[in-house]
């Protein structure tokens, strides 16, 4: 395929609409990226763009090697519009490879979304695996075209860079794979909607909850600036002509035709703002995901932190394809050989991950969309959504096995109806907020979690070596009563809100 018809495909994307949620028919009115009345949610496209920028992140656990030409890759595969893979560069497998390792010839059929052009060596044999689209981002490719962190002036690009782009371009040319760029503007509202409710999720909140006196505000502007200033350097490549230059030397050129070429950096100008709100949403500062009950083991390595706070960042992330009008759940589940140890992201395999949202093939306004403010319970709509942790375990890629770590990363308390769910599928590890944590609410109750035994549970909360606000396990603010049931007005997305609703990729 040559650079004409990749722009003509990134042209002629498919809608919102086209595309559906993982759990509904084309046919369903549900899958409109504006929900009617109520907040702008993700396309399917954009949230799996987001999700193989946010990758290219994931935490390593060997520092890099200076002058190292490879750069980090993230990668998600789709099968019928579910996600069935997440995979991210390390020190010896390309993200492409990891996925030929753990899928093989499963790949075929499937589409692959990269956070930016991989190399020869990858596109071969997905190519051979028989993917049926491939899409990137074009910005520096996999075999880096940068050097000290610009582009190299025409002609004087390493060998190796040059050498890859031009078999990356005949191995594109002579494939029958669909590669192309699908990337789509964002619904109306989309980034201010994302920042509010970062800036009130239960993560956020927390840090309230310990600190009275902070300005939630300003630490999430803050946040938000930091991680803007950095993903922008990393995905856009600050100068627009600079940017230019490295198409033409990818062999890309007609991606930088104007107007066409403005349009694509402020479409991705506008993915990157989501992933900053989305990510300053979960500030580090002295907070983290530590052991309940506290013990002599509460601490959880540097190393797991990162890994932990990576994957709540994937499940908040998918939360925002949510269809309840009023909060959004996103779950991801991994898997961990257990003779790697707790202690760093080896030996993973993405079991599932899903979001809350009605059954499949339901229409919009079909069910009742009131919580439990509506006092007819008749019109409430806690016995119709699919909890996100119900469409992980449902729409799962593999089972979890017993010599391995079931890890599930929730952006929620589990309520009562998944903790079965949740223990009989092998979970062993829960990594989760607990804002509504021993509340009942009538319709629906968060009274399970703190029983369960045979589950380590790890909440999001104030570092225990400096905490002194721990009581019963359960953080909260100093001489701050628990009543049965607050929280009940709550935002979209993991916000001090999150009803129970769900829903795949």
């Amino acid at each position: 395929m040559n650079a004409d018809r990749m722009e003509e495909s990134c042209r002629e994307s498919p809608t919102d609409s086209d595309q559906g949620s993982p759990l509904e028919t084309e046919s369903s009115c549900q899958t409109a990226t504006l929900v009617r009345g109520h907040g702008p949610r993700l396309s399917k496209i954009n949230l799996f763009n987001l999700l193989s920028l946010w990758l290219e992140l994931f935490p390593r656990e060997k520092p890099e090697e200076d002058g190292n030409q490879i750069g980090k890759v993230g990668l998600v595969v789709v099968r019928d519009r579910k996600i069935v893979g997440l995979h991210y560069s390390g020190p010896e497998l390309h993200a492409g490879q990891a996925a030929i390792v753990q899928h093989a010839a499963r790949l075929a059929d499937c589409q692959l979304y990269f956070s930016r052009r991989p190399c020869a060596t990858c596109l071969k044999m997905i190519i051979n695996a028989g993917v049926t689209e491939i899409s990137f981002w074009p910005g520096d490719p996999e075999v880096s075209m940068l050097r000290s962190g610009s582009p190299a002036p025409s002609g004087s690009i390493s060998e190796e860079a040059a050498l890859d782009a031009v078999a990356t371009e005949k191995l594109k040319s002579n494939s029958r794979v669909h590669i192309c760029l699908l990337l789509q503007p964002l619904a109306s509202g989309m980034v201010q909607f994302v920042a509010e409710t970062s800036r009130e999720c239960d993560f956020m909140v927390t840090l309230t909850d310990h600190e009275p006196d902070l300005n939630r505000e300003e630490l999430f502007h803050r946040e938000q600036e930091k991680h803007l200033e950095d993903f922008s350097k990393r995905f856009l490549i600050a100068d627009y002509h600079q940017h230019r230059e490295l198409l033409t030397q990818m062999h890309l050129e007609n991606f930088g035709v104007e107007p066409y070429f403005s349009n694509l950096r402020h479409n991705m100008g506008e993915v990157v703002k989501v992933l900053a709100a989305v990510v300053a949403g979960v500030p580090q500062r002295h907070y983290g995901f530590h052991r309940e009950p506290p013990g002599p083991n509460t601490l959880v390595p540097s190393s797991m932190q990162d890994f932990a706070r990576h994957c709540i960042i994937q499940a908040r992330l998918l939360a925002y394809r949510t269809e309840d009008p009023k909060v959004g759940v996103g779950a991801v589940i991994w898997a961990k050989r257990k003779s790697a140890g707790l202690n760093g992201p080896r030996h993973l395999s993405l079991v599932g991950c899903g979001y809350n949202a009605y059954p499949a093939g339901s229409q919009y306004a079909e069910y009742p969309l009131m919580d439990d403010k509506q006092e007819d319970r008749n019109r409430r709509k806690y016995r119709y959504i699919v909890h996100a942790e119900q469409n992980a375990l449902t729409f799962r890629t593999r089972d979890v096995h017993p010599e391995e770590d079931g890890m599930l990363f929730v952006t929620k308390c589990p309520c009562d109806e998944c903790v079965p769910l949740i223990r009989g599928a092998g979970i062993t590890h829960i990594f989760t907020s607990d804002q509504d944590r021993d509340r009942n609410k009538g319709d629906i109750s968060y009274l399970r979690f703190s029983n369960l035994k045979d589950i380590q549970k790890f909440i999001w909360q104030r570092e225990p070596a400096t905490s002194s606000n721990i009581t019963n396990g359960h953080a909260c603010k100093r001489g701050m009563t628990e009543p049965e049931d607050t929280h009940n007005v709550k935002k979209f997305c993991g916000s001090k809100s999150n009803d129970d609703l769900s829903t795949t990729t």
